[in-house]
């Protein structure tokens, strides 16, 4: 079956960095689109970044934009979310996500697949 697992997260200090790593199984997964969103407490998973399937596309949250870099290696079925200047409001937890077609990359109900998440917090 389908397997996303995430992984990377951790507490880092505001102005810090992390990279969240999402190892994929089961899939084609040069195939996919995949996406990062996140969900802080009590709020709604939104949207954070995403890729197409050959890398040459990435997309970007307005929040998060200039900040964090989206990638992904297509050989080790890995996509990746390095992460930097990195502010208390990121503070979540982050999913990594696969999506088959690739039309509307901004919404979580496009996805297939999804990780158990990994929490991220940013102290002040």
């Amino acid at each position: 079956q389908v397997q996303l697992v995430e992984s990377g997260g951790g507490l880092v200090q505001a102005e810090g960095s992390l990279r969240l790593s999402c190892a994929a199984s089961g899939l084609t997964f040069s195939s996919y689109t995949m996406g990062w969103f996140r969900q802080a407490p009590g709020k709604e998973r939104e949207f954070v970044a995403a890729i197409k399937w050959s890398g040459g596309s990435t997309y970007y949250a307005d929040a998060v934009k200039g900040r964090f870099t989206i990638s992904r290696d297509n050989a080790k079925n890995t996509v990746y979310l390095q992460m930097s200047s990195l502010k208390p409001e990121d503070t979540a937890v982050y999913y990594c996500a696969a999506d088959k077609f690739g039309t509307v990359i901004r919404r979580v109900g496009e996805y297939d697949y999804w990780g158990q998440g990994t929490q991220v917090t940013v102290s002040s």
